[in-house]
């Protein structure tokens, strides 16, 4: 593990920690179906999804519809979204300190969607007692 891989892996963990204390936040749980989906798709597809939806959704300077754009559910990426604050641009600039008016970097968008994806491979190891594991499901 890297320098930076290891910062990130710390960041990761506080921020689900902060995250976990907030009542709003910490209501979010895969339901069975996303739980399924994600696990039949794989944490590769799965990551390429997160990036995606970030960097359509969020990642622009002025995102569309901003603070409304993220489904309440529909796709894993989704939930977690709402769960790790990363679901409009003003949630991002209180949660994470990235301020709203600037299209985000490839490596906040890449930082973004591995907290997205370590919230879901916690939310399916807890669902899949099978794939309790710390790396991705």
């Amino acid at each position: 593990m890297t320098v930076d891989e290891r910062n990130d892996s710390d960041w990761i963990d506080e921020t689900l920690e902060r995250l976990s204390r907030s009542a709003f936040r910490s209501k979010f749980r895969l339901d069975s179906h996303d739980a399924d989906y994600a696990q039949s798709k794989g944490p590769e597809t799965l990551a390429r999804h997160a990036h995606d939806m970030l960097r359509k959704r969020v990642g622009p300077a002025h995102p569309a519809k901003d603070g409304r754009q993220t489904p309440w559910r529909g796709h894993p990426v989704f939930t977690a979204q709402h769960a790790t604050a990363t679901c409009c641009r003003g949630c991002i600039e209180k949660w994470h300190g990235i301020p709203r008016g600037r299209a985000l970097s490839d490596e906040e968008l890449d930082r973004l969607a591995n907290l997205v994806m370590t919230w879901i491979s916690r939310q399916v190891a807890s669902r899949h007692p099978r794939y309790r594991s710390p790396t991705l499901f």
